[in-house]
C-alpha cells in the first residue's frame, strides 16, 4: 500500500555535498520505520541510515557515514531525507529508501516497501 519515490542523486566530486529525498504515498507514513540503503556495483546492498517512527528522535547510522550523513523525516509531507556531506568515492552507489512496519533493523529483509533508487556517483 506504500509507494516510495527517490530523487536528488547525481554526479559530484569528493568532498561535495548532496541531498537525496524520498516521498511516500500511503495513509500511515508516520507509523513506519524508514531507512536508506545503498548498493554499489559488485557489492551487497548495505544499510546506511535509519530513523524511527513518528519523529527524528531515534536515528542510526552505519559507521562509515557517521558525522557526514544526516537522516530526517517530515511526516506532514510524507518525506524522508538523507543529507550527505563530505562525500567520498566509496559512497558511490544506488541509494534506495525503504519503509518498514516492524521494529527497526539493518537488514533489507526488515523492510517491506522499497523505492527504485537514485544514483549517487562521487568522483575523486
Amino acid at each position: 500500500q506504500v509507494q516510495l519515490v527517490e530523487s536528488g542523486g547525481g554526479l559530484v566530486q569528493a568532498g561535495d555535498s548532496l541531498s537525496v529525498s524520498c516521498v511516500a504515498s500511503g495513509r500511515a507514513f508516520s507509523a513506519y520505520v524508514m531507512a536508506w540503503f545503498r548498493q554499489a556495483p559488485g557489492k551487497e546492498r548495505e544499510f546506511v541510515a535509519g530513523i524511527g517512527r513518528w519523529s527524528d528522535d531515534f536515528t542510526v547510522y552505519t559507521d562509515s557515514v557517521k558525522g557526514r550523513f544526516t537522516i530526517s523525516r517530515d511526516n506532514a509531507r510524507n518525506t524522508v531525507h538523507l543529507q550527505m556531506n563530505n562525500l567520498k568515492p566509496e559512497d558511490t552507489a544506488v541509494y534506495s529508501c525503504a519503509a518498514g512496519v516492524r521494529t527497526y533493523g539493518r537488514r533489507p529483509s526488515d523492510y517491506d516497501y522499497w523505492g527504485q533508487g537514485t544514483q549517487v556517483t562521487v568522483s575523486s
